[in-house]
C-alpha cells in the first residue's frame, strides 16, 4: 500500500482551518518570548528517527505474543510499512535492519525499495542473543563474554557478517547490544567476563570500515537476573574507550533500574563525546518497552533538554542516531509507532524552547525557583502545532493516526497480507 502526497493533501484540507488558528496564536505567543519560530519548526521538520525491522509486526512478552494481522512477512513488505509511516509523518526516514531476522536477498532490489520511500538504512544491529534454528554454536552460557572460545568465535564471526551487509546497504553503524551475564552467583568470573567481552569488541571493532561506528548498549538486568557483563552506561563507556575513538554508548531509555537519572547520563556521555545513539521506549516497573512518551513524559523532555544542549554545546560529540525501541503487544503497531514518532517530537520541540541563556543565568545565581520556571513553562506549551506546521511544510499528515485510519490502512493490509506473523519477535 502508498500513500500518495495527494491523498495526504486531501485529507489535511480539513483540518487547516483549526490549524492556522492554532499555530497563528502558538506563533504570535512564542515570538513575544523571543523564540525563532520558523526556525523550530524546520529543525522538527529535519528530526528522523529510524524505524527497527522487528517493530512492524505484533509485539510480544515472555509469555505470548498475538497477531494483529496484516503484519509484514518479509524484509521488503517492512520497508513498506515504513515507507507508509515516512508518508504520514516526514519523520520516519530510516531503518535499523537486525540480522540474522531480515537478512536481505536482493541488496540493489531492497535499496531500490528503500530509495522509492525516502528511506536510507541506519545502525545495523547484530543478534547473539538466542540461538538461531541453524547455529552452529549456543549462546546459553554467554557469547562475545563465553568461557568457550569457539562460541565468542562464532558470535565475533556473526557481527563481521552483519558489517557486510551494512555495508552493501549503506549503512555507517553497528549496534551491539549483549544478554551476557549470569543469573546465580559464581556462574562467572566478572573479570574474566569483562575481559573477553573486551577483547571481542575490539576484533569486531577492527572489522570495521574506517567510516563506520561501534554502538555499545547497556542494560542492567534481563534475561539475566544476577548479573548483565555490560549493566550500566559506565562500562559501555570503558569499552567503548578501549575499541577506539569510534566506538561510542549506546543508551536505550529502557534500560535502567527506576528512577536513574537518565538525563545526566546522557549530559556526561556528550560531555565526554561518547553518546553515540538513542533508542526511545518507556517503562513503569522495568525494561517495558512501552510506547514512547506514555508514562514518564518529563523524563523524556528533560533528557531531551540535555540532548538539545550537547548537540549545540559539544561538538566533540557525533549526532546521535535515533531509533524507537518499543514493543506494543496490544496496539497496532503501526499506530503506536506513529504515537511514539509524535511523543518523540514534542519533547524535541519543547526543549528547544527552553531559554538556555535565561537557563544559564538562574543556575548561576543559584536561582532554583527561576531554573524550574524555565524549564516546566517550556514543558507546559503545547506545541503541537508546531509540528504539524513542520509535517505541512514537508508534505506530511496533520493528523497522522486520524490520517491513518480514515485510509483504513490496516484493514487494507490485512487484505492484503491476511494473518501472517512478522519475523523479528
Amino acid at each position: 500500500m502508498i500513500i500518495g502526497k495527494d491523498i495526504i493533501d486531501q485529507y489535511n484540507k480539513a483540518g487547516v482551518e483549526n490549524f492556522n488558528s492554532d499555530f497563528d496564536f502558538l506563533q504570535n505567543k512564542l515570538t513575544r518570548s523571543g523564540a525563532n519560530v520558523a526556525e523550530i519548526v524546520n529543525k522538527i521538520a529535519d528530526f528522523q528517527v529510524a524505524i527497527p525491522s522487528w517493530a512492524l509486526g505484533a509485539g510480544g512478552t515472555r509469555f505470548g505474543r498475538f497477531s494483529y494481522g496484516g503484519e509484514p512477512a518479509v524484509l521488503e513488505q517492512k520497508l513498506d510499512d515504513v515507507g507508509l509511516l515516512h508518508a504520514l509523518t516526514h519523520s520516519a526516514g530510516a531503518v535499523s535492519l537486525h540480522i540474522p531476522w531480515d537478512i536481505p536477498s536482493d541488496v540493489s532490489a531492497l535499496k531500490e525499495s528503500a530509495k522509492s520511500h525516502g528511506l536510507v538504512f541506519d545502525a545495523m544491529n547484530s543478534n547473539t542473543f538466542q540461538d538461531q534454528p541453524d547455529a552452529k554454536k549456543s549462546y546459553k552460557f554467554g557469547s562475545l563474554n563465553s568461557v568457550n572460545e569457539d562460541s565468542r568465535a562464532y558470535a565475533v564471526e556473526h557481527n563481521k557478517e552483519v558489517i557486510r551487509i551494512g555495508k552493501e546497504l549503506d549503512s555507517k553503524s553497528l549496534t551491539v547490544w549483549l544478554a551476557d551475564g549470569a543469573s546465580f552467583p559464581g556462574q562467572l568470573n566478572f573479570q574474566t567476563a569483562l575481559s573477553n567481552t573486551e577483547k571481542s569488541l575490539k576484533e569486531i571493532y577492527a572489522d570495521m570500515p574506517e567510516d563506520w561506528k561501534l554502538f555499545i548498549e547497556y542494560k542492567p538486568y534481563e534475561p539475566n537476573f544476577y548479573s548483565t557483563t555490560i549493566q550500566d552506561w559506565g562500562t559501555s563507556f570503558m569499552l567503548a574507550n578501549a575499541c577506539g575513538e569510534r566506538a561510542f554508548t549506546l543508551v536505550d531509555l529502557g534500560h535502567h533500574l527506576p528512577n536513574t537519572n537518565i538525563e545526566q547520563i546522557v549530559a556526561t556521555l556528550m560531555y565526554k563525546g561518547k553518546l553515540g545513539g538513542f533508542h526511545f521506549n518507556d517503562s513503569k516497573y522495568g525494561d517495558d518497552d512501552l510506547t514512547v512518551g506514555s508514562i514518564k513524559p518529563y523524563a523524556l523532555f528533560l533528557i531531551f533538554n540535555e540532548l538539545v544542549y550537547g548537540i549545540e554545546n559539544n561538538k566533540n560529540n557525533p549526532y546521535p542516531a535515533w531509533m524507537i525501541d518499543a514493543s506494543h503487544n496490544i496496539k497496532d503497531p503501526l499506530e503506536d509507532l506513529l504515537q511514539s514518532l509524535e511523543a518523540i517530537l514534542i519533547a524535541y520541540a519543547q526543549a528547544l524552547l527552553v531559554d538556555q541563556k535565561a537557563l544559564k543565568t538562574a543556575q548561576l545565581n543559584n536561582d532554583v525557583v527561576a531554573a524550574q520556571d524555565i524549564l516546566q513553562n517550556a514543558y507546559r506549551t503545547d506545541v503541537r502545532p508546531l509540528l504539524q506546521a513542520a509535517r505541512l511544510q514537508s508534505g506530511a499528515a496533520l493528523d497522522p493516526i486520524a490520517t491513518y485510519r480514515n485510509l483504513k490502512v490496516r484493514e487494507t493490509l490485512i487484505s492484503e497480507r491476511g494473518w501472517a506473523k512478522a519475523t523479528g519477535l
